[in-house]
This record gives structure tokens, sequence and C-alpha cells, in this order.
């Protein structure tokens, strides 16, 4: 454990926050980093852009990356730098504070793991980059990613998640890894028990930021945060970040970039939205079974408000003798992971889940998503519409909207400048 633990106080590190970086930090960072009191202003009517500061690197040959890792980006497949990518790859390897938001499917996840690979010092096999997002899922998507890339790197990352073997977590850190994607509940518990050592970590990625800033995690991040050198680079990625998040931003950044894209921006361009008036809740049903031939030319992400929920459906499609394949919180891991390599595969057409899937989870082939219940809230609605339609792809998202429901899609629709239409017959034909 770090001599850093949480016996120290707010006031004494932001104390530390004035004092210089080490020597060995970039040229900029050699100033004092200085918190910007920002507390007391009210930010709700501020509208947070791009900062002035940011450039565009059209390509990643310009971007001054390692040879090894060009080549695991290119053989990787990407070819172009999205354009989150080609705002945020060149901060973050400066060595800057980031904030990046932007669409679901435009390559984040690549923005981050493409900036913490040329950041990492392959001469030391000690633990430096931290990244945590909010499901055992994603945090599993970004290791693949991050061996993906660094493929030519022989960089060392190991999946921190709750619901596995604790035992082989310490075995796994202590024979030393570069970087650890983790889960929060886990991710603490490894540092409380010393098995993650932190004074060589030097980045930390708050991945789906304003899900992790939540009232569910927020507590178990700063319990993390309070293990770690004050002088740490943060990078916060999302594809929605509310105003009381960037606010809260200001308690552990450090005069951060913000590449940021307007709300009406966000919903993706390629994904026609659609909705079926449904009199009553268990008339959803047999809307879902009508559709379900159309459902299945492509594969298909149907989302519902609650575990008991998804369960119910799942348990009826299969009585109706239609082949359906689920998942939600409550299942064991080794279960969640055999029912998503089997829907990657293409083997399940249809899974039925709640919101633990709405973010960051890549399927290339998901071209439709169904909200049987609409989401909870107007962020959820966008996490949940981009699993169709990834990168660029075209996608179809239908919502399920009783009479008395109409009222709050017709909100989402003016929040996000967006059109959602009455279904139309020939479904098929667009998707």
């Amino acid at each position: 454990m770090s001599s850093r633990g949480p016996r120290h106080e707010r006031k004494e590190r932001n104390e530390h926050r004035h004092q210089p970086h080490h020597a060995d930090r970039d040229d900029h960072r050699h100033e004092p980093r200085r918190k910007r009191q920002l507390d007391h202003v009210d930010l709700s009517t501020v509208e947070f852009q791009t900062s002035e500061t940011v450039d565009i690197t059209p390509t990643f040959d310009q971007m001054d990356l390692r040879d090894d890792l060009i080549r695991g980006i290119y053989a990787f497949g990407f070819e172009k730098p999205s354009a989150i990518q080609q705002r945020s790859i060149k901060p973050i390897t400066s060595g800057r504070d980031v904030i990046a938001q932007a669409q679901s499917g435009t390559g984040k996840t690549a923005t981050f793991v493409i900036s913490l690979l040329q950041s990492i010092d392959f001469q030391e096999r000690e633990l430096q980059v931290l990244v945590l997002s909010p499901t055992h899922e994603i945090a599993l998507q970004i290791q693949n990613v991050i061996l993906g890339l660094g493929d030519y790197m022989n960089v060392q990352c190991h999946a921190c998640i709750g619901g596995t073997n604790v035992g082989n977590d310490m075995r796994k850190l202590d024979s030393g890894q570069h970087v650890v994607s983790g889960t929060p509940g886990r991710v603490f518990d490894m540092l409380r028990r010393g098995n993650i050592r932190t004074k060589t970590i030097k980045m930390l990625i708050l991945d789906e930021a304003d899900e992790m800033l939540n009232q569910g995690f927020k507590q178990q991040i700063y319990d993390i945060y309070r293990y770690l050198s004050p002088n740490i680079q943060v990078v916060l990625v999302s594809a929605t970040l509310p105003h009381e998040i960037l606010e809260m931003t200001n308690k552990f950044m450090t005069d951060p970039i913000r590449i940021l894209v307007k709300r009406d921006e966000l919903t993706l361009d390629g994904i026609r939205q659609f909705f079926v008036s449904v009199e009553r809740e268990d008339w959803k049903f047999d809307t879902l079974t009508d559709l379900y031939d159309t459902v299945t030319i492509t594969q298909a992400v149907v989302f519902c408000n609650t575990k008991r929920k998804v369960d119910w459906l799942t348990e009826k499609m299969r009585e109706a003798n239609f082949t359906i394949s689920s998942m939600h919180g409550d299942m064991p891991q080794k279960e969640r992971e055999a029912i998503m390599k089997d829907f990657r595969s293409g083997q399940s057409r249809v899974l039925v889940t709640t919101d633990v899937w709405a973010r960051g989870i890549d399927v290339s082939n998901v071209s439709l998503v169904v909200n049987y219940d609409l989401p909870n809230n107007r962020e959820l609605y966008i996490h949940r519409v981009g699993r169709s339609g990834r990168f660029g792809r075209k996608g179809v998202a239908i919502n399920f909207t009783k009479l008395d429901e109409i009222r709050i899609m017709r909100d989402i629709e003016q929040y996000y400048s967006t059109q959602i239409d009455e279904m139309p017959v020939n479904l098929a034909d667009l998707i």
C-alpha cells in the first residue's frame, strides 16, 4: 500500500497538489499544477465546450506514437482516427488532465487505450495505469482492447472485477501488471489489501464517468482516489456528462482540457428511432413476438428496467418457443461471460438485459435496440440506443411506449433535438 493512504485529508492533498511535479515529467508540467478554484462559482449556466487549446491531428501517423503501437492500431483494423481520437490522444499523451465526451460508438475506448499504451514505460513491469469502469463486461472489454492494440508491445493488463477468485487477482497483481482495468469494488479491495501498489501509478482513467461519479459509485471512487498520488493524471470519458458531474470534477482534476460535444449532436446520425404505441403493459409482449422474425434478421438487444422483468420476459418468450438469451447484474460472472461469448459470436440473436448492458458494450452486428421499457432517465436513452449502429454503421431503435409515456418520449426527443417516428410497416427493409 502506498504511504499516501486514506488517512491523508483533502486539505493536505490540495497542498500537495501545489507542489512542483517530478523533473522527469514533460516540460510544461514542471510548473506547479494549480487546482482551479471554481468551487464557489455557479456552473449551472456555463456552456461547457471544447477548450480552445485543442488541435486536430488527422492521422495516427502524425500523433508521434511508438512504432509498435502504430502497428497494433493498424492490425486492429483502425485506418483513420475518429473525431474524438483526433482531438484527445495528443493532450492525454502530453500528460494533461482531460475530460472527453463523444457519442456512443465513436471510438472513446481506443482513445484512452492508445493514449495509455503510449504513456507506459515498458522497461518497468510495474502498475502505471488504473482504468475504472462501472460493469464487469466493460472492464473485460477494455482489457481486450488494451491487449489487442498493445499486441506488439508485450503489455501486461489484468481485469480486476468482482465475482472472480480473489486469490487469482492477488497472484496476477503480484506478478506485475502495467495496467489494471477494473470495477471500483474489487479494485478498492485490492488497494486495501496492498496488492495494488500505488507508488508507480501515474494515470487514472474513469470510463463512463457520469455513471462512475453518480451516487452508486461516487464514494468508492473517492476512496480509491485517496490512495493515489496527488499528482496523478486523471482522464474522464463518457457519452454524457451532465453539469453536476462536470462541476464535481474540480475536486480531483487540475486545469483539465475539455473535449465535449453539444447534446444535440449526441444522438447518432445513422440511427433511425421509432415508437410503437401500446395501450397496456401486457400488450408489449405480443408486440415483441410479432416483431421477432424482423428482429432476428440481425442481432438485437431488448432493454428492460429491472432484473425481475428480464427474468420474466425471458421465461415467457421461451415458453412461447422463441430462442432468446438474457443477462443482468445478479447472474454469476461465469454465466455472464458465457452469454456474452455466444452473443458476440452470433450464436444467440436476441439478448434481453438491463442497463448493465446499456453502456460501452460493443457487438458489431447489433443493429436493433428495443426499449421494452422506456429508460428511467434521458442519459440512459442515449447509451441504450448507442448499442446499435456502432462506429458509423446504421441502426434502428424501437421504443414500446404506453399511452401515459408519450410525454416522456417527447421529452427525450426534444432534449436531444431528434426525431422518434411511429414505426413503419416495412421495418425489415430498414435493418
